[in-house]
Formats: structure tokens, C-alpha cells, sequence
């Protein structure tokens, strides 16, 4: 069960959440100084819960506070005051070396715009985040292999960015994100970048990923794109305004771009 709005319950999970929780997050603030004593309160006192293999939305308008609070849950920044678990384990007080491990061990990121290498090939980008696990070279270029046929890629494995559609660079994305076998996947507007057709393609794969067994966070501001996850979390001036299941998924009807 996920907290809404502002939570005041201490929470002290242990080292293994019983409740299924991958994500913990308590009464998590950002505040940004902009100097001559001026502050910005992005977030403001949110409360939150992820269960194993949930697949969530997070929405909110520009400047509703959802990127800060992805920034935070990808253990990209620290809050400003209060607390947050990853699978079981308080990230919210780690250093930034200690952030960066977390990152490459637990989180597995899908941007926009693709993120990747231009001129490396879709299996070298893809190896990347075993790279900097210190992974042995053929341990991790067959699991690059096997990813990359994972998300039907098995054809392009030596072809670089420029040499892919949008859709096949956004599955090398996926791809890279996989590789190290993360607790979540961190989706940020995936489908951005993509005509409506591809899009739908990509959010069918999501839907496998969900399906085998991952835990899906997708940061979208298109609510036909959230519909595709079970549950929708909507946040305004820096706090959840509702958190609620996916209407049309409920329904049972499959959503549409």
C-alpha cells in the first residue's frame, strides 16, 4: 500500500522489507537555494511505497516536482530532509560513490533521448554498466548478446545509433538498462522521442519486462503513456495529489496512443 500526500509515520524497515517493498520513500523534501535567501521547495514532504514487481506512473506538470522525485528514487541527487530504502537498504544518507554503486547495481535507466554512444555499437553500449561492474570481457559480452535477442535485437547487435531507427535504438536503451539485472527499471518519457506506432511497440515491451518479473517506475507527462502501468501516481507543487490504480487497466481495456 503506498502512502498519500504527507506521511508522519516513522518508518524503520529492515534489511528485508516484509511487506514487498522495493521502494520506501518518507517524508522526502528537495529544497534548492537560489540565493539572496530565496528557496524552492520541488518536493515537500512525500510518502511512498513500491512493492516488488509493481509497474508505476509518475505524472505532474512541469514543475509539479516529478523529475526531482525521479532524480531521487535513481539515487541521481539526495533529499534535502527525510528518508528513502532501496530494496531494503537507506540510500537517502550514502555518499556520492556510494550513490554510483547503487545506481549500477540496482537501477536500470531508459531516457528520452537514448543516451547512448554514437559511435560504439548497439552490443558495446549495452556492456557498458558491466564495464564498470569490473565483469570479465566474455562473461559480459554474452550477456550483452542475450539481452540484446531478449529485446529482439539479435539482427542489429553490431549497427550503431545512426544506424537505427528510433524504436531499435530505444530497445538498445532497454537493452542496457537490463544487463545488470537491476531491482527497478527507470523509465523517463520513453516514448518521448518516438512516433506513435514505435511507441506502442516500446510500451508492449514494457509490458513483458513487467510480465517476467520486473519492477517498472516510468516518469511520463502523456496519460495515455500512464495507462499502460497498474497504478498512477500524480504529483503537484512537490506533493502527491492522488495515487490510484490505472483506470483503463482496471477496466481491462488496453490503452491507446
Amino acid at each position: 500500500m503506498a502512502f498519500n500526500g504527507v506521511g508522519t509515520e516513522e518508518l524503520a524497515p529492515p534489511a528485508v522489507d516484509p511487506a514487498g517493498n522495493i521502494i520506501v520513500v518518507e517524508d522526502l523534501w528537495r529544497t534548492y537555494d537560489m540565493g539572496l535567501e530565496q528557496q524552492v521547495h520541488a518536493l515537500r514532504g512525500v510518502s511512498l511505497r513500491i512493492r516488488h514487481n509493481e509497474y508505476v506512473a509518475i505524472m505532474g506538470p512541469s514543475g509539479s516536482g516529478k523529475s526531482t522525485l525521479m532524480n531521487l528514487i535513481g539515487c541521481l541527487d539526495t533529499p534535502s530532509k527525510g528518508r528513502y530504502w532501496l530494496n531494503g537498504q537507506l540510500v537517502s544518507e550514502l555518499n556520492d560513490d556510494e550513490l554510483a554503486r547503487i545506481r549500477n547495481k540496482e537501477i536500470g535507466f531508459v531516457f528520452q533521448t537514448f543516451n547512448l554512444l554514437a559511435r560504439a555499437t548497439a552490443l558495446h553500449n549495452v556492456e557498458l554498466p558491466l564495464i564498470y561492474n569490473g565483469a570479465p570481457a566474455g562473461e559480459r559480452i554474452e550477456r550483452a548478446k542475450q539481452t540484446l535477442i531478449d529485446v529482439g535485437l539479435e539482427s542489429r547487435m553490431y549497427h550503431k545509433p545512426n544506424e537505427l531507427s528510433g524504436g531499435q535504438r530505444q530497445r538498445v536503451a532497454i537493452a542496457r538498462a537490463l544487463v545488470n539485472h537491476p531491482s527497478i527499471i527507470l523509465a523517463d518519457e520513453p516514448t518521448g522521442n518516438l512516433d506513435s506506432k514505435t511507441g506502442l511497440e516500446i510500451m508492449a515491451l514494457f509490458d513483458q519486462l513487467h510480465a517476467g518479473g520486473n519492477t517498472i517506475v516510468l516518469v511520463t507527462h502523456e496519460p495515455d503513456i500512464a495507462e499502460f502501468a497498474h497504478r498512477v501516481v500524480h504529483i503537484r507543487d512537490g506533493q502527491i495529489f492522488t495515487d490510484e490504480p490505472s483506470k483503463r487497466l482496471s477496466q481491462g481495456v488496453r490503452p491507446r496512443r
